[in-house]
């Protein structure tokens, strides 16, 4: 059987930067994908460490069994969204997720979050800055795995509702060049209480730039690099540790 590996983030650098088809026997398990990567010499076992895998975009474990035709995608940990936009939204706009590669219109977002009932509205506006630890920052690019971030965001905007009681969430994330100054997240969160808005927007960002698989490549003027992401959560990385000891 053939299955679909799709590497994204800093793996491209080791992996190349297309699909690839790999030929597996049939009962063939994640695991086994990594260390058919391993043996064709396809990159370091080290840089399989601490990655997510998904299968037909959703998180797997190393055991889960590989059938003819899945995608399968290899996560680096994420670094934290024509017009080229997708998105997702509740008919009563209770949630709105999306990734754009235009400017975010944070004015407009945060208007039209607002309702009567509310008496808080929290802003968290995630924008590029002009160096990181020292090094003069010229660009960020930023990429996604479209399907499964669109997904995972509606499902924490959903989550969030859920348990901070909030009414409405808005998360937009810009991909492709940013220049300094740019908004790259924007994250808007409306509730009758000021106390669970501001929870709920630490959460949102906090909980995105773990799970969501978006990733961050920094150019500066010395040189570029993909950003070390945070790790996953536990259940979502896959140790790498097999594929790592049949190389």
């Amino acid at each position: 059987m053939n299955v679909r590996v799709l590497p994204f983030g800093v793996l491209k650098d080791w992996l190349g930067a297309d699909p690839a088809l790999v030929d597996l026997p049939a009962g063939a398990t994640v695991a086994d994908l990594l260390a058919v990567l391993g043996r064709a010499g396809r990159g370091p076992a080290e840089m399989l460490r601490g990655i997510a895998v998904s299968v037909n975009a959703e998180f797997a474990n190393q055991a889960q069994v590989l059938r003819d035709g899945d995608e399968v995608g290899l996560l680096p940990p994420v670094s934290g969204g024509a017009q080229n936009e997708a998105s997702g939204m509740d008919e009563n706009r209770a949630a709105i997720v999306a990734l754009t590669r235009e400017r975010i219109d944070a004015e407009g977002l945060i208007a039209a979050a607002k309702r009567g009932v509310d008496g808080a509205v929290v802003v968290f506006d995630g924008i590029v800055r002009n160096n990181t630890r020292g090094r003069q920052t010229l660009h960020l690019d930023y990429e996604a795995y479209e399907e499964m971030a669109l997904k995972l965001m509606g499902e924490l905007a959903h989550e969030a509702r859920g348990l901070f009681g909030v009414r409405s969430v808005t998360m937009v994330h810009r991909l492709g060049r940013l220049q300094v100054g740019e908004t790259s997240v924007l994250i808007v969160v409306a509730s009758a209480h000021r106390a669970q808005a501001f929870e709920a927007s630490r959460w949102l960002i906090d909980t995105l730039k773990k799970k969501v698989p978006i990733w961050k490549k920094e150019t500066f003027v010395d040189g570029a690099v993909w950003a070390a992401g945070e790790p996953f959560p536990e259940g979502v990385g896959v140790d790498g540790g097999e594929a790592g000891d049949e190389r």
